[in-house]
């Protein structure tokens, strides 16, 4: 993990102006599927079963109003294509690719806490 030393703490207003960045980011990702949601639908566009069935767990009416969520805030476009029967393809928009680097760093940090607790829980044993 890697820790910074000897950095200046930021000013008391550059905490404020960060605080409330994370704040607004957080409203817009928040719950427990937009991302995962993002990262598949950014992988290649799928249709509302094909997203169900990769993130396990996630309920019709979660994922249905998940996926609206999404296209309001521009993350996602929903194509609905004039085919018997109708078919609807979600796929990733520009906007959503600027998630890239965030994603990188979640995972990451994801991965290094999960070490963490693996040895925190030897030591316990």
């Amino acid at each position: 993990m890697k820790i910074i030393k000897n950095e200046m703490l930021p000013s008391r207003t550059a905490c404020e102006g960060s605080l409330k960045n994370v704040l607004d980011a957080l409203y817009v990702l928040n719950g427990k599927w937009k991302l995962a949601l993002i990262l598949s639908i950014v992988q290649s566009s799928k249709r509302f079963n094909e997203i169900q069935h990769e993130i396990t767990g996630i309920s019709a009416k979660v994922l249905a109003n998940e996926l609206k969520d999404l296209e309001l805030n521009d993350f996602i476009r929903r194509n609905v294509y004039p085919t018997t029967p109708v078919s609807i393809i979600y796929e990733a928009t520009e906007y959503s690719l600027t998630l890239k680097n965030v994603l990188a760093e979640l995972s990451t940090w994801g991965e290094q806490h999960r070490e963490k607790v693996k040895q925190s829980m030897r030591k316990q044993s």
